[in-house]
């Protein structure tokens, strides 16, 4: 399995994408919303149960609740791990580590782990 880190990340406000191109070539754009949608955090998820389980990839294409936010006001690394959103309703409890965000790329046809 290749190294999922990206090389370059922006956060695309106005057409509302978390852009990364990473270090294995892949070039990703993920919705706000759909990022928003598929947070990995306890709260989110439903419970402590169900954080770690895989996600559809189909999920990044889903809108969240209605008074869910999908507006990033910050964002942090955290280590050499993944990154944390703090979004504009206040929520920051989700930690997206590249290995988690990786997978959920629907631009590259062969995500980290499925190369042919």
């Amino acid at each position: 399995m290749s190294d999922p880190r990206p090389q370059n990340i922006t956060v695309d406000r106005p057409n509302n994408l978390l852009i990364i191109d990473w270090l294995d070539g892949g070039h990703c754009e993920y919705p706000l919303a759909g990022v928003r949608y598929v947070c990995p955090c306890a709260e989110c998820k439903g419970g402590h149960e169900y954080m770690g389980l895989p996600v559809d990839p189909a999920d990044i294409f889903k809108t969240p609740a209605p008074g869910v936010s999908y507006e990033i006001i910050d964002a942090s690394f955290v280590g050499d791990y993944g990154i944390q959103f703090a979004w504009a309703d206040g929520h920051t409890g989700g930690l997206y580590s590249w290995e988690y965000l990786r997978p959920l790329c629907s631009q590259d046809p062969h995500p980290t782990g499925s190369e042919a």
